[in-house]
């Protein structure tokens, strides 16, 4: 099992005791910490989630109704859910929107993408160097098309991800200015594209009939690493 596919297990059951689980659980310090982690955060949102009703809940929530003809009949944990449910989504779209995201052209959604999945894997792959070699990268870019005829800088680790409805290459590098993150996306760009939000900095630039994608920390010029990786980039006629 490799490290992408512990995590997502991981995340669906935090408590999976299989085998094959403890085995790639007990595979590294990093796998224990997050299996940990996950464990407390999971706990924690079920007692959240334990929540006391009064008793005359009812009663006020009927007095208020009364007169008033309606086709459902609500239950007074069903009632308690949906709110939790509006306050939850709410939540996340007031962070959404504060993250205030900026973009020089309408690309708006596949840099949004972008820098949506490095801030959720960033906890997961934080420390992790596979020493990844250009044979790999080229071994998991091999559905894309393409091929690197050279990395110009060390990769730490690589593997397919989902991306939006699509399903990229996923690449974490070193770079003269620090790590960045890069994905080749199966899907074209019209044209050169920075970005950038609180954090991030990032570029979205075409490839053929894909897209080069590199982001990096605010501040971070991935403009220069980005059409090196261009330049390397071989595609099959």
């Amino acid at each position: 099992m490799d490290d992408l596919e512990f995590r997502r297990r991981l995340l669906a059951d935090p408590f999976d005791n299989s085998q094959e689980m403890a085995e790639a659980r007990n595979a590294s310090i990093t796998n224990r910490k997050l299996s940990d982690e996950l464990q407390q955060l999971d706990s924690k949102l079920e007692q959240a989630m334990k929540v006391d009703v009064p008793e005359d809940l009812a009663d006020r929530i009927l007095f208020h109704q009364s007169g008033q003809p309606s086709s459902k009949s609500w239950k007074p944990r069903s009632l308690i859910a949906m709110a939790a449910s509006v306050a939850f989504v709410f939540g996340i779209f007031v962070g959404q929107y504060n993250q205030g995201i900026t973009v020089s052209n309408p690309q708006v959604e596949i840099a949004q993408i972008a820098m949506d999945h490095v801030r959720h894997e960033a906890p997961f792959i934080e420390g992790i160097d596979e020493s990844v070699t250009l044979s790999q990268v080229n071994a998991k870019l091999t559905p894309f098309g393409p091929s690197f005829s050279n990395m110009p800088g060390h990769v730490y680790y690589v593997n397919h991800c989902g991306f939006g409805e699509k399903v990229a290459l996923h690449m974490v590098m070193d770079s003269p200015q620090g790590k960045v993150t890069v994905f080749v996306v199966p899907e074209q760009s019209p044209d050169m594209t920075q970005f950038n939000d609180q954090t991030m900095q990032g570029v979205v630039m075409p490839v053929q009939n894909a897209s080069l994608i590199v982001v990096g920390d605010k501040g971070q010029d991935v403009s220069p690493i980005a059409k090196s990786l261009r330049d390397e980039l071989n595609w099959e006629i």
